[in-house]
């Protein structure tokens, strides 16, 4: 079953982002952006991100040659944090993106497979495979590194793009104590969804016979 998931995760994930990127391009250039500026546009979303995260771990541990591909993304505490993520892509979307807009045709498919069925296949597949029942608390301190630098580079770049990835963290419209309130909301539940996964990995370890790590 793990290894169905891995490679169901996979493909799936491929294709949505290939997808994605395909239909990105034509649009971002049309709108006066550059190559190189559509190609940052792009990867200036948290969910293309963290959805190239779930694929590389996918890829890194379904490689022949073991971890030779990305070696730091098939360790258990970053395909910990891939979980935590992606299970925020689809929380964040479902309760308060989904509703901005109403996609249709090729990205209405990419909108379901990149923030519904590939967040539930990695997800499922930690469940199932991914957990090792030995990640630590510290791990949220690690795990916290990646939405607080994409928060920032976020804000950074919308200073000299103009743009941001998503409404909720646009400073000119909303204001800073928007933002910051918004901000705030987001990384309390990073965090408690962090709490959640060490919870759940301990839970996870007990069932397999492993002592959970408690540091």
């Amino acid at each position: 079953m793990g290894r169905f998931l891995q490679i169901a995760g996979l493909v799936i994930g491929l294709i949505a982002l290939a997808l994605q990127f395909a239909i990105t391009m034509p649009a971002s250039l049309a709108a006066g952006r550059g190559l190189l500026g559509s190609i940052v546009f792009y990867l200036s979303f948290f969910t293309i991100l963290t959805n190239i995260a779930a694929v590389m771990v996918h890829a890194s541990l379904l490689s022949p040659t073991g971890y030779a591909w990305f070696p730091a993304f098939a360790g258990p505490r970053i395909r910990t944090g891939v979980a935590v993520a992606i299970t925020l892509v689809f929380i964040v979307y479902a309760t308060v993106l989904a509703e901005l807009w109403q996609p249709q045709g090729l990205f209405l498919i990419c909108d379901v497979l990149l923030h519904y069925v590939a967040p539930a296949l990695f997800v499922l597949w930690w469940l199932v495979a991914g957990a090792d029942g030995r990640r630590q608390w510290s791990d949220v301190a690690w795990w916290m590194i990646y939405p607080v630098a994409y928060l920032a580079y976020a804000l950074i770049r919308a200073r000299f793009a103009g743009e941001v990835p998503y409404p909720f963290l646009d400073v000119s419209k909303n204001g800073a104590a928007s933002v910051a309130v918004s901000a705030l909301a987001i990384t309390a539940l990073f965090i408690g969804l962090s709490v959640l996964a060490v919870l759940v990995d301990h839970g996870i370890g007990r069932l397999r016979g492993r002592p959970a790590t408690r540091r």
